[in-house]
C-alpha cells in the first residue's frame, strides 16, 4: 500500500505530525529551498477530484464543487433535526408529518456523508500529484479521513433505519427498542467516533484550541453536536423505560441542540471549501486531460 501522502520527487519531509498510525500534517523542503505544508483536511477539501476550487471562487453558490453540496445537504438535514423535536411543531403538523421531517433530515445527512466519502477517496495522492480517474470506492485504512468519513456514512444509514421505523405507529415496545432506539443509538456512536476522528485530523493531537482556524471550529462544533446526539440517545432509552415527560424534554432539547451544532458546522463548510488552499497546487493537467474534462 503506497504511503499517504506521497512525497513529491526531490522534496524532503522536515516534520510530520501523527495521531497513532495516521499522518495528519507534513512539512516539506522543496528543491528550491522553499518550505511547503500539507494537512490532511485541507488536502481533502481542496485537492479532491470532485472538490477542487472552481474559477468562480464563490462561497455561497458553487454547485460544481462536491464540498459545496456536502455543506448544503448537511445544512438541510440539520434544519430538519432542529425543527422536528419542538413540541409546537408536532402539534402543528401531527406526529406522522413530524416523523417524515426526521426521515427527510436523515436522507440529507446520508447524501452529504456519501459525497464526503467520495470526496475522501478521490483526494489526490500527494501535494504535487493529481488523481485523474473518479473512484466510487477505495479501501485506505491508513488514512484517518477515510475512517472518519466511512464511519459517519454508516451512522447516517443507521439514522435512516431508525427514522423510517419510527414512522410506524403500531410498533410494540420491544420492536421500538430493536428497530428505532438501537439503530439510533449505534448511529449516535458512529457520529461521535467520526467527529472525534475528524477533530484529531485537524488538531494532529488528542485536543487543541480552535483559535482562528475555520477547520478547527468546524471539527469542534461537530464533536459537540455528536455528544448532544449521544445524550439524546441515552435519554430516549430512559424514556422508553419510564415514560417520564422530563426524559422526553431532555431527548428533544439535546436532539435539537446537537442538530443546531451540526447546522453551524455545515454552514461553515461553505467558506472553508471556497478559501484558498495553504498547500502547494498540483501540476496543471496535460492538454489532452483538459480536452477530456471539457468533453465530460
Amino acid at each position: 500500500m503506497p504511503p499517504y501522502p506521497e512525497t513529491p520527487p526531490q522534496w524532503a519531509p522536515t516534520a510530520r505530525r501523527r495521531v497513532g498510525p495516521f499522518t495528519t500534517h507534513v512539512g516539506y523542503r522543496r528543491p528550491d529551498g522553499a518550505t511547503a505544508r500539507w494537512s490532511s483536511r485541507d488536502h481533502r477539501k481542496r485537492s479532491s477530484r470532485i472538490s477542487r476550487p472552481d474559477r468562480s471562487g464563490s462561497t455561497w453558490w458553487a454547485p460544481r464543487r462536491a464540498s459545496w453540496w456536502i455543506g448544503v445537504l448537511f445544512t438541510a438535514g440539520s434544519v430538519c433535526f432542529v425543527i422536528a423535536p419542538f413540541p409546537g411543531f408536532v402539534e402543528l403538523v401531527g406526529s406522522e408529518a413530524d416523523g417524515a421531517v426526521f426521515f427527510a433530515g436523515s436522507i440529507g445527512f446520508t447524501a452529504a456523508a456519501a459525497l464526503q466519502f467520495l470526496e475522501t477517496v478521490n483526494a489526490d495522492p500527494g501535494p504535487r500529484s493529481r488523481r485523474r480517474h473518479l473512484r466510487l470506492f477505495a479501501i485506505e485504512p491508513h488514512r484517518i479521513d477515510w475512517w472518519s468519513s466511512g464511519v459517519q456514512l454508516v451512522g447516517t444509514l443507521l439514522f435512516n433505519v431508525s427514522t423510517w421505523s419510527a414512522l410506524e405507529t403500531s410498533l410494540s415496545t420491544t420492536q421500538v427498542h430493536r428497530r428505532v432506539w438501537a439503530p439510533d443509538a449505534f448511529g449516535s456512536v458512529c457520529f461521535l467516533v467520526a467527529s472525534y476522528l475528524a477533530y484529531l485530523e485537524v488538531c494532529g493531537a488528542p485536543a487543541c484550541r480552535p483559535h482562528r482556524s475555520l477547520p478547527r471550529w468546524i471539527a469542534a462544533v461537530n464533536l459537540l453536536g455528536s455528544v448532544a446526539f449521544g445524550v439524546s440517545a441515552i435519554s430516549s432509552y430512559v424514556l422508553l423505560a419510564t415514560g417520564n415527560e422530563l426524559d422526553m424534554t431532555v431527548t428533544n432539547v439535546t436532539t435539537a441542540a446537537g442538530a443546531f451544532c451540526f447546522l453551524v458546522g455545515a454552514v461553515m463548510l461553505l467558506p472553508e471549501g471556497a478559501a484558498p488552499s495553504e498547500q502547494p497546487a498540483p501540476p496543471s493537467p496535460a492538454p489532452d486531460d483538459v480536452a477530456s474534462a471539457a468533453a465530460a
